[in-house]
């Protein structure tokens, strides 16, 4: 076989294990069930926050670099649904207003965390990869979120299914 010949066969498998590579990526991410996201104020673009609020028993500290935005969105999890395995870019504050949410980390994917109706969380974001399910047969799980993601970026990236 020439050496003109070899190089087109490399390029060839190279070009179909990138593909492939791809292909398999898109497979692995897992498709939410029974979940329904609806905004309802947003995006909204935020310039650097620095906010440091400070009482002799609370404190609070907020700080950004470079230009966020912010949006509120509604979410449904129907009896038995999830949201599918996924991170954010930037922290989300979730408050649960129906039903109980458990939320798994891809960390550990068998003790899940309850937040039922009137508590809330935290995700921090920057990559950590977990999955919101309602567990219950019976009850829908509504939740409020607040996202702030750098500017211009998705709230939401889908991740795989850890193994």
């Amino acid at each position: 076989m020439s050496k003109m010949n070899w190089k087109l066969m490399l390029a060839g498998v190279f070009v179909a294990c990138a593909f492939g590579g791809i292909a398999i990526g898109i497979a692995w991410a897992t498709t939410p069930l029974g979940f329904s996201s609806t905004l309802i104020a947003g995006p909204v673009a935020l310039d650097e926050i620095h906010i440091v609020n400070q009482s002799p028993t609370h404190g609070v500290q907020i700080k950004t670099r470079g230009q966020w935005e912010t949006r509120v969105v509604h979410i449904g999890i129907a009896p038995g649904g999830h949201s599918g395995w996924h991170t954010h870019p930037g922290p989300v504050f979730v408050m649960v207003e129906e039903g109980t949410v458990t939320l798994y980390d891809a960390d550990d994917t068998t003790t899940g965390v309850d937040y039922p109706a009137g508590t809330g969380f935290v995700d921090p974001g920057g990559g950590q990869v977990h999955i919101a399910r309602n567990n219950d047969e019976h009850i829908a799980v509504e939740l409020v979120a607040m996202f702030l993601i750098p500017l211009g970026e998705s709230p939401r990236i889908d991740a795989p299914a850890p193994e």
